[in-house]
């Protein structure tokens, strides 16, 4: 067996992996990048032919940075099947023609906005929605624990990732010469207690080979019980001032657990009398799919669901669907609750948002989730005196808050525990982590009776 590491090797963006085995090969996600612009752009063009070339696909969850680039693949001549979770599949149908309208979008916009320049090179977006619908057409819906073959001599099996609805990590049987290598893909790993989903499963022994993820690999997040406090604290402390609480979301997961957060909060009477937008059509259609899905929540949803029909739903909240609509919340006068998509910032409507309230200091920037480098969420989150939104340097006064109790991400403790939970390995990879949160994490591991291994992208390492 031959693993090689396509992306999120020593960075937490573009997921991508190929395990090559005798009767073929599979590819275990086919993310986007985001980080700079033009790198970003450049490699998510430009797939690698082996990735083009892989037998089946496996899709561990619907987030843009492990599913974005399944329409370019698809586009640039892969024919195989791509295996998911039925919540996941129906989350990517919705997903990826959505990322394709954002694409053509952003690009009309930036190449009238930049008409005039020389210099300017124009945009160019990397899939439409017919590519998508090509592409939804090789998905395969597998539930949980229910084994399946993508390749002859491979049995694989989805256990839940308790990530994001239909998270899943996946465990390879593998036939080799005298016997069977078990393979083990974390995908993103959720916490334990998170609201909505049930909490991650550990992949049971003996397992030779671990690929796990490490985005919070150098900390230990703040306790899921203090999220709705302190979610409460800042809209309070916002609305005395008389600003906007502008919460850059991703729409699957995210988004579904501040909804949640805001209906308690307000049935409990926390929260001041102010009015809360969810400014996503993908939000709007991604909390349809959840509520198709109840057999990915935790008891505690289901018993609610049970009670009051829909877990989701508050006074207080309105979506914004249409364009139009949007553009009006530019003219809303006097506090209020913006949550809006992509969750780094890196395009959407979130944008606009961004560019029409940073420079007041009335306004908070609520930071609930990851930030990738060289992202605008980044960026807002060390709270750089000045950021670039649309070409544009702008000064940032609004304050900005970080909740790491809403993160949706398996902190150190988490990891290690998996780590623990999966036994005495041959190898274990960390990768969906910049360095200086995978070195922490690597030196307490090493400490095991297993190697731990920081690859790099391109890597490609044999598997006894």
């Amino acid at each position: 067996m031959r693993l090689t590491f396509l992306g999120a090797a020593q960075e937490v963006t573009g997921s991508m992996f190929l395990l090559e085995v005798e009767s073929g090969s599979i590819l275990v996600d086919c993310g986007f990048f985001q980080g700079r612009r033009e790198e970003s752009r450049k490699r998510n063009r430009a797939l690698p032919a082996s990735a083009i070339q892989a037998n089946a696909a496996i899709l561990t969850h619907a987030h843009i940075d492990h599913s974005g680039s399944l329409p370019t693949l698809v586009k640039s001549g892969f024919r195989g099947s791509i295996h998911a979770t039925p919540a996941t599949r129906d989350l990517c149908a919705y997903m990826l023609r959505d990322s394709a309208r954002i694409q053509e979008a952003d690009a009309a916009y930036l190449n009238a906005k930049f008409a005039e320049d020389p210099d300017f090179v124009r945009i160019e977006p990397l899939y439409d929605e017919e590519d998508v619908v090509s592409t939804l057409r090789r998905f395969v819906g597998v539930p949980y624990h229910h084994s399946f073959q993508p390749l002859p001599g491979i049995a694989a099996t989805f256990l839940d990732a308790g990530h994001i609805l239909g998270s899943a990590e996946v465990v390879l049987d593998v036939d080799v010469p005298g016997g069977r290598r078990r393979l083990v893909f974390s995908g993103d790993l959720g916490r334990k207690g998170l609201p909505i989903i049930r909490d991650p499963e550990y992949p049971q022994g003996p397992i030779d080979y671990v690929v796990m993820e490490s985005t919070y690999g150098d900390r230990v997040h703040a306790n899921v019980q203090e999220m709705r406090g302190e979610l409460a604290r800042v809209i309070v402390e916002t609305v005395a001032r008389g600003g906007k609480v502008i919460v850059p979301a991703f729409a699957v997961g995210r988004t579904q657990e501040l909804l949640h957060s805001l209906g308690i909060l307000a049935r409990e009477g926390r929260l001041p009398h102010v009015p809360v937008f969810i400014d996503s059509p993908l939000a709007l259609n991604a909390t349809e799919v959840f509520k198709l899905h109840p057999e990915c929540f935790d008891a505690e949803t289901r018993a609610a669901l049970d009670a009051n029909g829909d877990v989701f739903a508050s006074k207080i909240v309105r979506f914004v669907s249409s364009r139009a609509e949007s553009i009006a919340l530019n003219d809303l006068q006097g506090p209020a609750v913006i949550i809006s998509a992509a969750g780094m910032c890196e395009a959407g409507r979130i944008l606009h948002h961004l560019r029409n309230h940073v420079e007041d200091p009335r306004n908070t920037i609520l930071i609930v989730g990851f930030m990738a480098q060289h992202t605008l969420g980044r960026r807002l989150q060390e709270q750089r005196p000045r950021v670039r939104i649309w070409g544009v340097e702008r000064d940032l006064r609004a304050r900005v808050e970080v909740l790491s109790s809403f993160s949706a991400h398996a902190d150190k403790d988490d990891l290690m525990a998996f780590a623990r939970a999966c036994g005495s390995l041959r190898r274990l990879f960390l990768v969906h982590g910049e360095p200086d949160q995978q070195e922490p994490l690597r030196a307490a591991l090493s400490q095991g009776d297993f190697r731990v291994d920081v690859p790099v992208l391109g890597q490609t390492v044999e598997l006894e």
